[in-house]
C-alpha cells in the first residue's frame, strides 16, 4: 500500500545525487550555532484513510521547535519498506553493516521527517537543502520506550537505519535521529569559532531528544518509560556527552566505539599524525620499515592489525586528520583549507607533522569545549573492537573507561572489548576469517542495558569478549554473548 502523507511545507522530492559515502567515522559533519527558534511548524494530522492502520490515530502531531515537519502513515517503518517508499536513503548507511545482515520487517506506523531552524544547507535530503533535519518513527505497536540515535561520521539522519533503527523498531521502540545540524566533508566551514561545528552536534541531539519525548507523549498519551541513547563512532561520542551533561533526559545509553575528545589527549590529533608519518615508510619496506611499524604500534595501532592499515591509510587517516584539525586549528596551515592530502613529512603545514601538544592554548581550549569528562549520570555500556584502527582502542575506550572510574562513576559503566571487531562492519565482508561484526555485539549490549534498567540484573563485569574459535560466519552475524570472558592481558574491567 502507498504511504499516506500530510505535509505543511515544501513537497517532498528526493533528488538523485552523488556524494561521498565514507565509513562510520570519516569523521565529518558541519554545524553552526543553533539560531533562535523560528515560528513553530503547525501540527500535522496523520490521516490513515478509510480502513487504514493509521485511521485510529488521526492525531495532530507537532514536533516542538521544528521549522518544518511532514508526517507519513507507512505500512513498513523498517528499510524493508522505506527504501522503496523513499523514506530512507541507502547511500547514508552504505558500508556500515555486513552485506548479509538480516532486515526485520512487519512494523507499521508513522514517520515524521522535518528540520529545526538552522542556517547551514549541506543536507540535501528531500530537496530541502536544509540542515538540522530529523526523522521520528512511531510504531503502531509500542513497547513504551524511545531510542535516540547519534549519527556517525559525516552522514545524515538515516545513517543508523540498518544498523540500529530496523532492530529497535522491530522490538517496539519509537526511534529518533538527527543529522547533527550538518553533513559533509566541509563541516568545519560552519560556526563562528573553532569547535562550533562539533559543539552543535551535542546541542542538536539534546534538542531532538526533548522534541521526540514530546511527540511520543502526543502519540501514545504518555511519556516514554525509558529513553535510551545509542550510536556508533561520532554517534557514540554523542551518547557519552549526553549522559555526562543531560542525564535527566535519558535512562541509559549504549556507546558503540565513540570518539574520544580530551583537551590534553589522547584524541585524534595525537594518534593520526604518527600514522600519516610512519605508514608510508612501513609500506615502502626497506631498512626503515620495522622501525615505522613499531612507531605505529606505539601510537596505538595494535600488532596484528597490519592487514587493515592500507585501507585506512587510503580512506580514513589522512582525510580525518585534515578536516578535524581544520575545525579546531584552522591556523595551522595558514590560508590552505584542511591541509594538503597525503603530503610528505617535512612539507610546510603538513598534517603528518602535526604536533598537538605544541599547538597554542587556543587550540586546546577549542577541544576542551567538546571534551568528555567521564562524569556520566546514567548507566552506560561501551563496546569497541580490539582491531579498530581508526580509533585505536588503547587510545579511546580503554581511556574513557578509566576516566569514568576516576570520576567515581565506575558503577554506572560496563565496558566490553570485542576481540577482532573493527570500526566499520563492511570490512568483515572483505576479511571474514580475521574480523567479527560488531552489530550483534551492539544488540547484546542493548538487551543487557534493557535488563539493567528493568532491575533484572546487572550486566557482566567489563572484560574482553573473545571471538569463538569454532564460530561460523552465520553465527557471528547473529550472536555475541557478553557473558563469555577471556583473560587477555591488560583487558580493562569495569
Amino acid at each position: 500500500m502507498p504511504s499516506l502523507r500530510t505535509t505543511v511545507a515544501p513537497p517532498r522530492g528526493r533528488r538523485p545525487r552523488w556524494r561521498v559515502a565514507l565509513g562510520a567515522l570519516s569523521l565529518a559533519a558541519a554545524c553552526s550555532t543553533v539560531p533562535a527558534p523560528a515560528a513553530a511548524a503547525p501540527a500535522v494530522a496523520v490521516a490513515g484513510g478509510a480502513g487504514g492502520h493509521c485511521a485510529a490515530h488521526d492525531l495532530p502531531l507537532r514536533v516542538p521547535g521544528a521549522e518544518f515537519q511532514q508526517a507519513d502513515c507507512l505500512d513498513e517503518l523498517t528499510t524493508a519498506g522505506t527504501v522503496a517508499s523513499g523514506h530512507t536513503d541507502p547511500a547514508d548507511y552504505a558500508g556500515l553493516t555486513p552485506k548479509d545482515l538480516p532486515t526485520p520487517s512487519g512494523v507499521p506506523g508513522i514517520q515524521i521527517d522535518g528540520y529545526f531552524p538552522d542556517t547551514s544547507t549541506t543536507d540535501t535530503n528531500h530537496g530541502w537543502n536544509h540542515d538540522a533535519q530529523f526523522v521520528l518513527r512511531l510504531p503502531d505497536h509500542w513497547n513504551g520506550g524511545l531510542v535516540v540515535a547519534g549519527t556517525p561520521g559525516n552522514r545524515e539522519q538515516y545513517a543508523n537505519d540498518r544498523a540500529i533503527s530496523d532492530w529497535v523498531l522491530s522490538r517496539g521502540y519509537a526511534y529518533a535521529a538527527t543529522d547533527k545540524g550538518n553533513t559533509g566533508l566541509a563541516f568545519h566551514r560552519d560556526g563562528r569559532r573553532p569547535g562550533d561545528a562539533i559543539a552543535e552536534w551535542n546541542t542538536r541531539f539534546t534538542q531532538l531528544t526533548r522534541a521526540a519525548r514530546s511527540v511520543v507523549r502526543q502519540r501514545y498519551h504518555r511519556l516514554p518509560d525509558r529513553t535510551i541513547a545509542t550510536g556508533l563512532s561520532n554517534g557514540g561520542y554523542l551518547v557519552r556527552w549526553q549522559l555526562e551533561n543531560h542525564p535527566e533526559l535519558f535512562d541509559g545509553g549504549v556507546d558503540w566505539e565513540g570518539t574520544l575528545w580530551r583537551s590534553d589527549g589522547p584524541n585524534l590529533f595525537t594518534f593520526l599524525p604518527p600514522a600519516l608519518r610512519e605508514y608510508p615508510v612501513y609500506a615502502a619496506g626497506g631498512a626503515g620499515a620495522r622501525q615505522a611499524q613499531e612507531a605505529l604500534h606505539a601510537a596505538g595501532y595494535p600488532a596484528g592489525s597490519e592487514f587493515l592499515w592500507p585501507y585506512h591509510h587510503q580512506v580514513y587517516w589522512d582525510l580525518t586528520q585534515r578536516i578535524y584539525r581544520e575545525e579546531v586549528d584552522p591556523g595551522y596551515d595558514g590560508a590552505t583549507e584542511a591541509g594538503t592530502p597525503y603530503c610528505a613529512s617535512g612539507t610546510p603545514g603538513c598534517d603528518a607533522d602535526y604536533d598537538y601538544a605544541a599547538r597554542p592554548g587556543a587550540v586546546h581550549r577549542a577541544v576542551d569545549r567538546i571534551a568528555l569528562t567521564g562524569r556520566i549520570g546514567k548507566p552506560l555500556i561501551t563496546l569497541q573492537g580490539t582491531l579498530d584502527v581508526l580509533l585505536p582502542i588503547s587510545q579511546d575506550s580503554d581511556v574513557y573507561a578509566r576516566m569514568v572510574r576516576e570520576a567515581g562513576r565506575g558503577g554506572l559503566l560496563r565496558y566490553y572489548r570485542i576481540e577482532d571487531g573493527t570500526h566499520t562492519d563492511s570490512l568483515v565482508d572483505a576479511f571474514p576469517d580475521r574480523l567479527r561484526p560488531m552489530v550483534p555485539c551492539h544488540r547484546s549490549a542493548f538487551t543487557a542495558l534493557e535488563r539493567w534498567l528493568a532491575g533484572e540484573g546487572r550486566p557482566p563485569a567489563g572484560h574482553t569478549v573473545p571471538r569463538p574459535a569454532d564460530a561460523d560466519r552465520a553465527t557471528l552475524l547473529t550472536s555475541c554473548p557478553l557473558d563469555r570472558t577471556s583473560d587477555a592481558e591488560g583487558a580493562p574491567r569495569s
